[in-house]
């Protein structure tokens, strides 16, 4: 493999591996296990741990952009708002990984800050604006939408993590197309 699709390997893993068990218990050992490489190739690819995890935050953000994109494409406001809502509730649902890792991502950050550290969110920061200017365009820039629609995915992100299932009453309150699959 290339060093590139070496760091794409590693990427991956560092989704997975973050998304389990979040930044703080995560070891580079057992990224660099997964991708079977060993820590000190892992950091030629990656100057820290910190690295990794801004890498694998940014690619989960890269990642739901393209998931929105692709579902409006050539949509305009409630079509478009529909096709992200059901595009989202399919991504979380057969990768959760990118659910678990976006709340690792808030986590993450939420402690750097308590400890002091506002450079650590900056990049997930950045890359959360991004999705956000994205969802406003595709919505027609119309802020309120916005807001509720990414209210909504938040919601929808809490009710998943905590496990509730499709058909549970806390889901009731959604329009169809964001609510899971019974």
């Amino acid at each position: 493999m290339s060093a590139d699709e070496r760091r794409e390997s590693v990427i991956r893993a560092a989704v997975t591996e973050f998304a389990r068990g979040g930044y703080s218990a995560t070891s580079t050992e057992v990224i660099a296990r997964r991708v079977g490489v060993s820590q000190p190739y892992l950091f030629r690819l990656f100057p820290s741990k910190q690295a990794m995890f801004l890498a694998a935050a940014e690619r989960c953000i890269a990642d739901t952009r393209k998931v929105f994109a692709d579902a409006a494409e050539g949509l305009e406001a409630e079509e478009a708002l529909h096709a992200m809502a059901t595009a989202y509730q399919r991504l979380i649902i057969h990768d959760p990984d990118k659910l678990l890792m976006q709340m690792q991502m808030y986590a993450a950050v939420a402690a750097a800050e308590a400890a002091g550290d506002r450079e650590f969110g900056e990049s997930v920061r950045a890359g959360w604006l991004r999705l956000w200017d994205d969802v406003h365009l595709a919505l027609g820039a119309d802020t309120d939408g916005t807001t509720t629609f990414l209210a909504y995915g938040m919601l929808a992100n809490t009710l998943a993590s905590l496990g509730f299932p499709a058909g549970h009453r806390v889901w009731s309150g959604f329009y169809d197309s964001a609510k899971p699959d019974a």
